[in-house]
């Protein structure tokens, strides 16, 4: 990636836009999506931003941007639709420490600004590094169809419902609950009297026990998966792998996942069964659900059935 992607916090910040144009409304329209203060530098102003400075959701300065203005800024926008003034803006926001963003100039911005899902507080940022922007608007729409215009609410909620949820242990069981919250947002708004209920069964429920699911990798496109083994990687608490699986199928675990390598080979180092049977029943034991990653088709190579054989010798699912 030449552009990592980040959520910066733009509350009481200030973003500059300079430029008055079209360029700049067409902007705008997402800045006023946030709370940060705005301010737009421009000797005439579209009549649709001078109407957003008389409602009081920006402030307008009647003449082009200087230095001192980008002091202390957190974002700038060179919207000016002409190259010379827009290079001038980059270079007195480069001088400030302000990152700035030309308008359909990728080369010389410092960010960009991605096609995005607004569900808030859910936010879906989509980019193609300006590769393909009518690809980025295309995977916008099939996402605005799937995501409730509710979703954001729910979200919301559940920012608030939080403390209460910690009742709950950390791990699987508190997943579990959040799980089941948004399982049902995508069909109807759980309020607070039903995520009280929800969260009241999942106190009562017995704790699972840990348990190991054997997953093949396949030939390592993470496409070949199988939407149980992908499942089985976003609920895991612990992968452990061998070294023939490939980075991309290791990303689809769950961020939290505690990943491990237990990789065998014919010269060099290893990790011998006996220790990779120990960890498998140690992480399960202690109630986690752990995936067994293996290469290929783990039926015919990486001796599945020794592994199985110590789960079961050790009560494991």
């Amino acid at each position: 990636m030449d552009f990592f992607p980040i959520f910066l916090r733009v509350r009481q910040s200030r973003v500059l836009v300079s430029g008055g144009g079209a360029a700049a409304v067409a902007k705008l329209r997402l800045i006023l999506k946030t709370t940060a203060e705005i301010e737009v530098y421009a000797g005439e102003a579209d009549p649709a931003i001078l109407a957003w400075a008389d409602q009081g959701r920006l402030a307008v300065a009647p003449r082009a941007i200087e230095n001192a203005d980008a002091e202390g800024a957190t974002l700038v926008y060179a919207a000016n639709e002409d190259d010379a003034e827009d290079a001038r803006v980059a270079a007195l926001a480069r001088r400030a420490g302000v990152l700035c963003n030309i308008v359909d100039n990728l080369e010389a911005s410092a960010f960009l600004t991605p096609a995005m899902v607004d569900r808030d507080p859910l936010v879906v940022a989509i980019g193609t590094e300006g590769a393909a922007p009518v690809l980025a608007r295309k995977v916008k729409a099939h996402l605005e169809e799937r995501l409730p215009a509710t979703l954001g609410a729910v979200v919301a909620s559940a920012r608030a419902f939080r403390p209460k949820a910690e009742a709950l242990p950390a791990g699987a069981r508190r997943r579990s609950f959040w799980k089941t919250v948004f399982d049902e947002a995508f069909t109807h708004a759980p309020g607070p009297a039903r995520l009280d209920d929800l969260l009241a069964d999942h106190l009562a429920e017995t704790p699972q026990p840990g348990r190991v699911l054997f997953v093949g990798a396949g030939p390592g496109d993470p496409d070949d998966l199988t939407m149980r083994a992908r499942r089985a990687l976003d609920e895991a608490d612990v992968v452990i792998h061998d070294r023939l699986v490939p980075g991309p199928i290791l990303e689809l675990a769950r961020r939290e996942a505690e990943i491990m390598e237990a990789g065998k080979s014919g010269f060099g180092a290893s990790t011998p069964q006996h220790e990779i049977n120990r960890l498998i029943v140690d992480h399960a034991r202690g109630g986690a659900l752990v995936v067994r990653l293996k290469s290929g088709d783990p039926s015919v190579f990486g001796r599945l059935d020794g592994e199985i054989d110590a789960c079961e010798a050790a009560g494991i699912g």
